[in-house]
Order: structure tokens, then sequence, then C-alpha cells
């Protein structure tokens, strides 16, 4: 990773709004440290009310332009895997969020949690919003972009959310008691989907167009977007840490998860059009630059719960 560049994520991650999250990942303490603090369920809700933003106030006038008339035929291809991951990843997880919210133990937790489903659907229409106003797909309902999009998803993708994300989120509709189910949802949810797919993700699709100067609109929402998934990964560290602490049951558990879902969500960082081979870049950032900054982020808040 060029010194440049990294310095652009650098800058980014240190972000005030970011910070303000203490989502453990944008801590470099926690390299070293377990003895984070984090944030309560009240002042991560505090946080939202302070951090709202809008998605009818971007201006995607210019994005239309940069699509359609400087990003090539091929790179327009390539960047819909990101594209695509996202718009069908936020109506995904919107959609599995309703049990985990009701199976939360205490109120305060489900109060926040209701917050996060109030971001995921902003997300899904933030993506929609984009896609229809610089003309990215021939299909102009939501569900039909959704359709068509979903296209350019690999199996792992599949797998990783309607198969494992899934059969937990169906267990908690039919057994809300289940904590140890509770963990298990959380962990895929909170850690390895949002903290390591999605962050690692926008992170370097931001700076990808900041350092090409395109896609401003979409660069501005998306940063709202990432300082959302900052909080909910910060809600879902003090939530596991608390649980580890609890019972080594859960502890188990959330290692058995991470186990499990590691593996299939490595091959999510993978495109289709990549033919199984490692030797790829996307927006700029090989296989392993990317396969890096997301176990650093990992380890970082694997640490704080008590497992680093």
């Amino acid at each position: 990773m060029e010194a440049k560049e990294a310095a652009g994520i650098r800058s980014r991650t240190q972000r005030a709004d970011y910070q303000a999250t203490a989502d453990p990942a944008l801590n470099e303490a926690a390299d070293r440290t377990a003895d984070i603090k984090l944030l309560g369920y009240g002042e991560l809700y505090d946080l939202w009310e302070r951090q709202q933003w809008q998605t009818q106030e971007l201006d995607f006038s210019q994005d239309r332009e940069d699509w359609h008339e400087r990003i090539p035929e091929e790179e327009r291809f390539q960047r819909m895997y990101g594209l695509s991951s996202f718009f069908i990843g936020e109506q995904k997880v919107a959609e599995e969020l309703g049990p985990i919210m009701r199976a939360a133990p205490t109120e305060d937790q489900k109060v926040f949690l209701c917050t996060q489903i109030a971001d995921e659907a902003r997300h899904v229409r933030f993506f929609e919003r984009f896609y229809r106003e610089v003309g990215v797909l021939e299909a102009d309902g939501l569900s039909e972009m959704l359709t068509e999009t979903s296209s350019h998803l690999n199996q792992n993708f599949g797998e990783l959310f309607d198969e494992m994300l899934g059969s937990r989120t169906e267990r908690l509709s039919q057994e809300p008691e289940d904590t140890e189910a509770l963990v298990e949802a959380v962990t895929l949810y909170h850690m390895v989907i949002e903290g390591m797919l999605a962050l690692t993700g926008q992170h370097f699709i931001m700076e990808y167009n900041e350092r090409e100067n395109t896609l401003p609109g979409f660069v501005e929402g998306f940063g709202n977007v990432a300082r959302d998934e900052h909080r909910h990964v910060a809600f879902g560290s003090v939530f596991l840490r608390e649980k580890a602490h609890e019972d080594d049951r859960y502890k188990a558990a959330i290692q058995r998860t991470l186990e499990q879902a590691l593996p299939i969500a490595d091959g999510v960082f993978s495109p289709p059009w990549a033919e199984g081979g490692d030797d790829f870049e996307l927006f700029g950032y090989s296989l392993g630059e990317t396969r890096q900054f997301a176990a650093t982020c990992l380890m970082r808040r694997l640490k704080v719960i008590g497992l680093g």
C-alpha cells in the first residue's frame, strides 16, 4: 500500500465524528491493551441523535457525469461488485435486524438497535437514490434494482448473509430468549459483516474516489454511511465484551462463529470477475492489502472484547 494512499485512509479514520463512536478499530491503543473505554448504550443513542443526515440533501449531478463520461465501461463493470455488495447487503441486514432487536436482553439495547434499523433503511434509500439519479441500472423501482444488481455478487455473499446470518435470526425469531444465538448473530452482523467487510470496503472505495476525483455526492453520502457503521460496530463491541465476561459459553460462541464465518467472509472480498485468483486489484488495492486492513480492525475489536 503506497504511503500516500495509506495516509489517506488513516486521515479518514481519525475524523472526529468517526472517533466519537469509540469503535475500537479506530484506536491504535487497542493494538496494545484491552483496557479501552467503550460507549454505553445510552451514549450510543445520544450520539445517533447528533449524527443525523438526510439522503435527499445529497447532490448526484456530478456523479452522473462522472459515471457516464469519465469512468470507462470496464471500470464501471468492476465497480459494480462493490456497489452491489453494499446495496444488497444494506437491504438484507435491514431485514435481519428485527429478530436481533427483539431478542436483546435490555431496553437500552433494544432502543439502540431500533436506531440501527432506521439507519439501515436510510442506507438502502441512499443507494436507491444514487442508482436512480446517476443512471447506474436500467431498472427504476427498488425491488427491480435489487434484483438486477444482485447478478454482480458471488456465492460466498449469499452463504454469509442468507445461510449463516439468516439461520441465526430465524432461530431468534422462534426463540428470542436464546442468548447464545443472539451472541452468534451479533458476532456475524457487527463484527464480520459490518466490522470486517462493510467498513473495509467503505474506506477503500472512498479513498479511491477521492484520489480519482470521482463521484463526490456518493463519497459524501458513503462517508455518512461509514460513520453509522462505526457506531453500530461500537454497539456490537460493548455487547460482546459484556457477554464474553458474563459466561465462557458466550466467549466460546463468539470464537466458534468467527471460525465458521471468516473463511466465507474472506471469499466475499473476491469479485466474480477475479476468476478465483488472488492477483487482482479492486479500487486500487490488492487483495492482500484489503485483508490486512480488515484483519487489523478485527483484532483490535476482539482484543477489547476479551478474545485478543
